[in-house]
């Protein structure tokens, strides 16, 4: 028969993934000899039985938890549900990853009408038994059974108001008598029966609880948003009570080894006298700092220290621990790493290195890739974050906070900050014309799309704090106001955004500079002694190039060139030709362009030092480029000599059914070679002139994008050898560049062995290889996506997190079949995935030579390799 339930005694810490996380380390607690009270954890295997059981809990499972009652009751010399000295207990979840917001703790488990009078008795303390009773109905009623706390909450209150009291703590016996009856009452009203009296079916009750809680919604997106798998399950810690709430040498407490802040070696914490665990962390109270035990209980102090600091040298690293005092006695109820920020997290690691405690290859793996998002972005202000109140919460896009004017163009959004106003560009989406907005907006709050939707993807590429698809926004752009909670927010009002958590609130919250201590620098030193995967930046702009080097990027893996046409002195030009009849006047117009694009180029040659640099050619449909104002229409038929009808119907022609599989990429060079040998030309001339002028050893990588046959890319690179040829030619030059291509169509995975007798690299666009592979576009899934998360279809979203098993599965080919053809091929990956911490791990193992990712995930990429190669050891 399978063991379903472990005494705390029969467990160890290297049993995380049955017992969970706090189960474990009970049971590490337990066999150092250490004061838990006892108990048994319930597996995750049973949580994983009970949703295959039809979502209940099976008799031989049942059976294992009474038996483990039995022994508990021995130890405790208590019986449950004994009417004169009642065995209680509190009831946990813990999976093996920490999850908050899976369910809340339930405490005095077993008290009934009965056995609450015997407790009074024994413990000649009637008040303190009727507080832990009418405490157990509240928890129990709001965990167990989902009753608004508040409703009891108004209960309470409304009887300390007519007692003229303001603490519970002041409430008498009888009061507390009055209390219980008048929750009984609430329950009965709510659930149309009785307050449960039998104290095993309390229990049942409450681990049913705990299971349900695993797929609660907010357990489903924090697994999401933290790669947890839905299949790991929660275990259940059933544990004997101790009493924090018997009076004033009685107390309860949360502490941690180190500042969980900031890192400091201190020891950090708060507690409550005559309390019980939920008062500290309810903040109904105001809780003493944990320094002052050393006055009001000078020997549990010197205790308290000694077993704290020996948790932390058994664990090797901070702990977060629940304490309880029950008169004068100390007892631990659990210990666990602490969650902590991103500067604590690498202060901590440094300091355990530097006292001897763990190597650099520890420090490196504890460090959590993805926090260290937090250290490169502006910040809220803690105590005004506090104060603050969300209106909303949508997608957490772009890390960092933002505060300014809100204005709902980009143009209004560039114009008010020039004339330096903070400003945040709110949105129903953005598109590549936004970009300037974009660039001079604090933060970006979209209406519809996802974590990996233009605005998202844009805004991080900047490092600017974005919140997408915030659906419970009506936007009127034309009346230049929207509502959200009932509020309206107009055209110049205040808000305020928190790229990390999504958050949005009304109003002006300060917010505090980035700042990156010597802490940053060590950990980055040390993960890339470790590493093999090179890390490149997706960059179009010097500055954004520029930045990115100051976060250790080793080269550019991809410029999109499509952006750079947007500005104002250019997109007339690009106009131009796509409204030109002939090649001859194509080409004028194009040559109009090379000295802008030319000048780009030198611009991102010369901060890139002879680093590499992937230049991607146009990408985009030619329709993003047409005019949509009248104004600009008639501006630029005047410019052409055409009339208005022409321009009007050409820009018609250029509309597409589905622009994603449409006239771009390759495409356009194939019908319009004069874009392709225009672009190869500012190339090639800015990178001879940059190799002149400053005498960098410079490589161009031409990257031909959306090719799915080898032809189609023969086609397109004879045209760029052609005119790269001739310039060399010009300029007396002997440089070297290389041709390569994206592998972002399916069937150019399936056939990377004949596209690499052309290609001399390959770089993964993993964006459109995912869009391509499940057949649906990035922008359109977030309508349906939160369904198949909530169905459990999927776990991730395929555009944060590379879907290694289709996806994946194409890009281990495709590097197979291009080296198999060309031994030394190039292999990177240039999309969005490039910056996540499990693709990293991914493109380790396949072989690939290089991750790119947006500038500010850089070392997040770093760090994410360095780990790959400590995981695969």
């Amino acid at each position: 028969m399978a063991k379903w339930v472990y005494l705390f005694k029969e467990g160890k810490a290297d049993m995380k993934n049955l017992l969970g996380g706090k189960g474990a380390n009970l049971a590490e607690m337990t066999n150092l000899g250490l004061p838990i009270p006892q108990g048994f954890t319930v597996t995750t295997e049973a949580c994983t039985d009970y949703y295959n059981s039809g979502k209940k809990i099976t008799d031989e499972i049942k059976g294992q938890i009474f038996d483990a009652l039995k022994i508990l009751e021995e130890q405790q010399g208590k019986r449950f549900g004994d009417t004169e000295n009642p065995l209680l207990v509190s009831v946990r979840s813990g999976a093996r990853a920490s999850m908050p917001g899976m369910m809340d703790t339930i405490l005095n488990l077993g008290l009934t009408d009965a056995a609450v009078e015997g407790f009074a008795k024994k413990t000649g303390n009637p008040r303190f038994a009727y507080d832990s009773y009418r405490r157990f109905i509240q928890m129990f009623s709001d965990v167990v059974m989902e009753i608004s706390k508040a409703k009891f909450e108004r209960v309470l209150d409304e009887i300390k108001e007519k007692k003229g009291v303001k603490f519970d703590t002041e409430l008498t016996a009888d009061d507390l008598k009055d209390v219980i009856v008048q929750f009984k009452a609430l329950y009965k009203a709510e659930k149309g029966t009785d307050f449960p009296q039998e104290p095993t079916e309390q229990l049942i009750e409450a681990v049913t609880a705990v299971f349900r809680s695993w797929d609660n919604p907010r357990a489903i997106y924090y697994r999401r948003m933290n790669d947890i798998p839905g299949d790991w399950g929660t275990a259940v810690n059933v544990q004997a009570m101790v009493f924090g709430n018997m009076g004033d040498t009685s107390g309860t407490g949360v502490a941690f080894t180190r500042n969980p802040s900031t890192g400091e070696a201190k020891i950090y914490g708060e507690y409550l006298i005559n309390a019980q665990g939920e008062d500290v962390v309810a903040g109904i109270r105001t809780p003493q700092p944990i320094t002052k035990l050393e006055q009001d209980m000078p020997a549990v102090y010197v205790e308290f220290m000694r077993i704290a600091t020996l948790l932390e040298n058994h664990y090797k690293d901070m702990q977060d621990m629940e304490f309880t005092i029950e008169d004068k006695k100390l007892y631990f109820l659990q210990t666990r790493n602490g969650k902590r920020t991103a500067p604590a997290a690498l202060q901590i690691a440094c300091d355990l290195v530097d006292e001897g405690k763990i190597t650099k290859e520890q420090a490196i793996s504890r460090i959590e890739a993805k926090s260290l998002d937090q250290l490169l972005h502006p910040g809220f202000d803690v105590a005004a974050l506090k104060a603050a109140k969300p209106v909303g919460k949508a997608l957490p896009a772009s890390p960092g906070a933002a505060a300014g004017k809100v204005y709902f163009t980009a143009e209004d959004a560039k114009k008010n900050h020039e004339k330096g106003e903070r400003v945040v560009l709110v949105r129903l989406e953005t598109s590549p014309e936004d970009i300037e907005g974009m660039h001079a907006a604090e933060g970006i709050l979209t209406v519809r799309g996802g974590m990996t939707s233009h605005a998202a993807v844009v805004a991080r590429g900047m490092g600017t704090a974005c919140v997408s698809g915030c659906g419970e926004i009506n936007i009127d752009e034309e009346a230049k106001y929207f509502t959200i909670a009932g509020q309206t927010v107009k055209e110049g009002d205040y808000i305020s955004l928190d790229g990390s958590t999504g958050n949005i609130y009304i109003g002006d919250i300060p917010t505090v500079e980035a700042a990156i201590s010597g802490n940053f620098d060590r950990i980055m030193t040390w993960a890339d002694e470790i590493r093999t995967l090179k890390v490149r930046t997706n960059a179009d702009t010097p500055a954004d190039a520029a930045n990115a080097v100051k976060f250790g990027a080793e080269g550019i893996g991809l410029c999109r060139t499509e952006h750079m046409f947007f500005d104002a002195e250019r997109i007339p030009k690009i106009r131009k030709m796509i409204l030109s009849k002939t090649v001859e006047a194509r080409e004028e117009a194009l040559n109009e362009l090379i000295p802008f694009q030319k000048s780009d180029f030198k611009g991102l040659y010369e901060v890139m030092e002879g680093r590499p640099v992937t230049i991607r050619f146009l990408d985009p449909p030619l329709h993003e480029f047409v005019p949509t104002e009248e104004d600009d229409i008639v501006a630029l038929a005047k410019d052409m000599g055409l009339s208005v009808e022409e321009v009007k119907a050409t820009c018609d022609s250029l509309h597409e059914f589905n622009p994603m599989m449409g006239h771009r990429g390759c495409r356009l060079a194939v019908t319009y070679p004069e874009i392709a040998k225009m672009q190869t030309r500012a190339v090639m001339e800015a990178a001879i002139e940059v190799k002149k002028e400053k005498g960098f050893d410079i490589i161009p990588e031409i990257m031909i994008p959306l090719v799915g046959e080898k032809r189609e890319l023969k086609f397109v690179k004879d045209v760029v050898v052609e005119t790269a040829e001739a310039v060399k030619k010009e300029k007396g030059s002997d440089i070297e560049y290389h041709i390569g291509t994206m592998i972002e169509i399916p069937r150019a995975a399936l056939l990377a062995n004949e596209i690499a007798e052309e290609a001399e690299f390959f770089s993964f666009g993993t964006n459109d290889l995912t869009q391509m592979t499940f057949g649906f576009s990035r922008d359109d899934a977030g309508k349906f996506l939160d369904a198949y998360y909530t169905n459990k279809i999927y776990e991730s979203d395929p555009f944060a997190r590379l879907d290694q098993d289709g996806v994946g599965q194409l890009v281990q080919m495709a590097a197979e079949k291009g080296r198999a053809t060309r031994p030394n091929i190039k292999l990177g990956i240039c999309g969005e995935h490039g910056g996540d911490p499990s693709t990293v791990e991914f493109c380790h193992k396949v072989g690939l030579n290089y991750v790119s990712c947006s500038p500010f995930r850089v070392p997040i990429a770093r760090l994410a390799a360095a780990q790959a190669v400590l995981n695969n050891k």
